[in-house]
C-alpha cells in the first residue's frame, strides 16, 4: 500500500515489491489512495483486514493515524511491513528503510553546500506535514545545520506540497517571492523536486537557485541536462519495494520474527539482518549528477 497509487516514486517501488511476489509465485496486488492525506489509507487497510491477507506492506502517510488499524491487523495475525515511511515500532513488525535516516538528513544539507558556496539562505520543500520520513531527514538536516561549517547557511522556511505536483509547483514560486535571496531548495520528496525544478528552469531563478533533494534519475534527467539541477539523490527504489515484500513474505513464513538479530533472505538483495527496533536498511543513497545519471534507468 502506497502512501498515494499514482505518485511516480511509490509506482517504482510497488512494482519492486510486485516483482518479489511474483518471483516467490505468491499472490500480491497494490492498493492504495490517490491522495496523500493522513487518514486516506484506513478503509484500505480495514478492507485488507476482512480479506484476512497475510502480510500488508505500507509506506505510512501518518505515524499516529493508522495506529489502531495496524494495531487490529496484527492482532488478527497479519504481519505487517512498513517501507519508506514509518509508524511507531510497535505498530509494525519490520521497518525497510531506504537508507538509514541520519545519513540521508545530514547527506542533503551536505550536498547543498556544496552546491551554493556553504552561505546563503535556503529552503526545504517538504512532502506532508505528518509524513514520517520526511520529518526525520528534516529533524537530522538541522541537527547537521548546527555545525560551525554551516554557520553561513540560513533555513529561512520549511513548505509543504502534499506530495502534490501542483501544489509543489505554487509553493516553489511563493518562496522565491518571500525570499528574493533564496539560493537553494532542498526538496526530499520525489514529486516535489521535480515540480521546484520545472519552476525554476523556466524563471530568471534558474543559474541562480540550486535545486536538490530526493529524486529519481528518469524524472529528473532533463533538468540535468539543461543544467536547472548540479546533483540530487536517492536509491534503488524497485530495490526498496523488493526488499519490503521479502521482509513481509518471511514474516509470514515464519522465517523470521522481526526481532533485533533476526536474518532472512531476500533473493538477489542476498542476507538481511534485523537491526534496532525492527529496522531493515536497504543502503546507502547515490547521489546524481551529469557525470552518472545517464547509468541508471528508474
Amino acid at each position: 500500500m502506497p502512501k498515494q497509487i499514482n505518485n511516480p516514486y511509490e509506482v517504482i517501488a510497488d512494482g519492486g515489491g510486485m516483482a518479489t511476489i511474483k518471483e516467490m509465485k505468491g499472490d500480491g496486488k497494490v492498493v492504495g489512495p490517490s491522495d496523500a492525506g493522513a487518514s486516506s489509507q484506513v478503509s484500505y487497510i480495514n478492507t485488507l483486514i476482512t480479506q484476512r491477507q497475510n502480510a500488508i506492506v505500507i509506506a505510512a502517510n501518518d505515524a499516529n493515524a493508522l495506529v489502531p488499524y495496524l494495531k487490529k491487523a496484527m492482532s488478527q495475525n497479519i504481519k505487517v511491513v512498513t517501507f519508506d515511511s514509518d509508524t511507531a515500532p510497535e505498530d509494525r513488525h519490520i521497518f525497510v528503510n531506504q537508507a538509514e535516516s541520519e545519513v540521508t538528513g545530514r547527506g542533503q544539507i551536505q550536498l547543498l553546500s556544496k552546491l551554493i558556496g556553504s552561505e546563503g539562505e535556503f529552503a526545504i520543500l517538504s512532502a506532508t506535514p505528518n509524513a514520517t520520513n520526511q520529518n526525520t531527514w528534516i529533524k537530522f538536516m538541522q541537527e547537521e545545520l548546527k555545525k560551525p561549517e554551516y554557520s553561513k547557511l540560513k533555513l529561512v522556511k520549511i513548505a509543504y506540497g502534499n506530495d502534490d505536483d501542483q501544489k509543489s509547483f505554487v509553493e516553489t514560486q511563493g518562496l522565491l517571492q518571500a525570499y528574493p535571496n533564496l539560493k537553494g531548495i532542498i526538496a526530499p520528496t520525489t514529486v516535489g523536486i521535480a515540480a521546484a525544478a520545472r519552476y525554476i528552469q523556466n524563471s530568471p531563478a534558474k543559474g541562480k537557485v540550486m535545486v536538490t533533494g530526493l529524486g529519481t534519475p528518469n524524472q529528473m534527467r532533463s533538468f540535468i541536462k539543461n543544467g536547472t539541477v548540479k546533483a540530487f539523490q536517492l536509491w534503488d527504489l524497485g530495490q526498496l519495494g523488493y526488499l519490503a515484500a521479502y521482509a513481509a513474505a518471511n514474516l509470514a513464513s515464519g522465517t523470521t520474527t522481526g526481532k533485533e538479530g533476526d536474518s532472512f533472505e531476500a533473493g538477489k538483495l542476498g542476507k538481511r539482518t534485523v537491526g534496532t527496533s525492527g529496522e531493515v536498511i536497504l543502503g546507502p543513497p547515490t547521489t546524481f549528477d551529469s557525470s552518472n545519471i545517464d547509468n541508471f534507468n528508474f
